[in-house]
């Protein structure tokens, strides 16, 4: 596939690195020349120097013939004009532009052919407030991402000693719980995958990947930790889009303060926001935070723009009794330094970002794709099409499927129905499959399997 990347940030950058090493022909733009130089030497894919909304540089780019324009520089302006270029000379058959400004995004009419020519919106903001929302719902998973709608759930949990399944065959899970279906779809050890086998024993410290229906997902955590009370107070340092737009979220159903040091910010917020409550002050101030009550916060969030003061203010709060913190790091090299610490999860917008987008590039019918781990693995949602002639997997057991190493089928949602994987459930048309890969260079393969031959049309 022939893919024009508009910006080289961590954004372009993250996106061109994780395409080019699946055989595209990647073009990355960018008025930055050290940022395209630096991208350049490391990875296999043509760059262009220049402001990718002009049609100059994106001829230049090669949109003559580009399959998809994905528009991820820092503008929202220059993101909408790039697609707009791409439509309107070069018939670009898929644009994806991200847009952040929520002014954009309440106005549904905005982008269509006859108006802003966008067939894919990404809201990085939005991505992340979901994602964090979703982590607060289930105290102490690590990641929680949502399959067909969210009738299936694929949670993260660190194994703690003391846990039922601890030091026990995975085998045993259904022992344990007969009347809940779930399979243990990765474990992460000393951060090596392993791929999940009957007679594997689960390990303290494991970081265990579980797929079961969004019902049954408390449950099954039980078997692994000890359960967290369920979350009451939350303090957010930081009121910027992704501050006031989780406060906005879960405000009605938790006890929500946001510390905001821009004093015009916090009258915006105040006037904004229903029952929020908001501070105006630095999250870092130690006094404020003790005359807050931060010991009693069930969850501290630092949502700032800032690594360094997200950092310093989620060590601080811990060391005044915040019960978890929740750091957002924009620089992916942060946070597998930090996460597992005194810092309870790290959070890289990149990563969830990358997520949404890579789902909108993959071929076959993907829903989506979302990085495990911080990107040491992949789980994919595909729809099964076609029939028994068309398709490499409709009407096959999941046993004779020929999976590529390293990747497993964790569930099948059908209809409202979420099966759990077994070596004789038949895969259906119109099945919402979930696959597991520890090794990323297969995915290629994956797409492949989903494909629909000619004799389907």
């Amino acid at each position: 596939m022939k893919i024009i990347i508009l910006g080289a940030g961590q954004v372009g950058g993250s996106l061109a690195e994780h395409l080019a090493s699946e055989a595209n022909d990647i073009t990355v733009v960018d008025t930055d020349g050290e940022r395209l130089r630096d991208l350049g030497d490391r990875l296999d894919i043509r760059t262009v120097q220049g402001r990718g909304s002009l049609p100059t540089v994106l001829r230049q780019a090669g949109a003559d013939d580009a399959d998809m324009l994905v528009a991820v520089t820092n503008s929202d302006e220059t993101n909408m004009v790039a697609c707009q270029v791409a439509h309107t000379l070069f018939h670009t058959p898929t644009k994806i532009a991200r847009v952040r400004e929520a002014a954009y995004l309440t106005r549904a009419d905005l982008f269509d052919n006859e108006a802003i020519p966008v067939d894919v919106l990404i809201s990085p903001e939005q991505v992340v407030t979901n994602y964090i929302k979703r982590l607060i719902e289930h105290p102490g998973a690590l990641q929680v991402i949502d399959f067909a709608e969210g009738k299936a759930q694929l949670v993260a949990v660190k194994a703690y000693y003391g846990g039922p399944l601890v030091g026990q065959q995975l085998r045993q899970l259904r022992e344990h719980m007969p009347n809940v279906e779930t399979r243990v779809a990765a474990i992460f050890r000393r951060d090596r995958p392993i791929l999940p086998q009957g007679d594997t024993v689960i390990e303290a410290d494991d970081e265990v990947f579980f797929i079961a229906a969004k019902a049954n997902i408390r449950a099954v955590m039980s078997e692994m930790r000890r359960l967290d009370e369920r979350n009451k107070r939350i303090v957010i340092a930081g009121g910027g889009q992704i501050g006031e737009r989780l406060a906005e979220a879960i405000e009605s159903r938790y006890q929500v303060k946001i510390i905001e040091m821009s004093p015009a910010r916090c009258r915006y917020l105040s006037d904004t926001l229903d029952s929020t409550v908001v501070l105006q002050g630095s999250a870092s101030d130690r006094d404020l935070l003790l005359e807050e009550n931060i010991a009693e916060a069930d969850i501290f969030l630092a949502l700032t723009n800032d690594d360094e003061a997200n950092i310093m203010s989620s060590l601080l709060a811990k060391r005044l009794g915040a019960k978890k913190v929740m750091t957002i790091i924009n620089n992916p090299a942060y946070v597998d330094l930090i996460q597992g610490g005194d810092i309870d999860i790290a959070i890289s917008p990149q990563l969830a970002t990358i997520g949404t987008l890579l789902a909108h590039v993959r071929r076959g019918d993907i829903v989506s794709v979302h990085s495990l781990r911080r990107g040491a693995a992949e789980a994919i949602e595909a729809i099964a099409h076609g029939d028994a002639k068309s398709s490499k997997v409709i009407g096959k057991a999941i046993r004779d499927i020929g999976l590529p190493p390293g990747t497993t089928i964790g569930a099948i949602i059908r209809d409202e129905e979420v099966l759990i994987a077994h070596d004789d459930l038949c895969i259906q048309t119109g099945d919402h499959v979930i696959l597991f890969l520890v090794d990323k260079k297969h995915i290629r393969d994956v797409e492949k399997l989903f494909h629909v031959g000619l004799s389907f049309f």
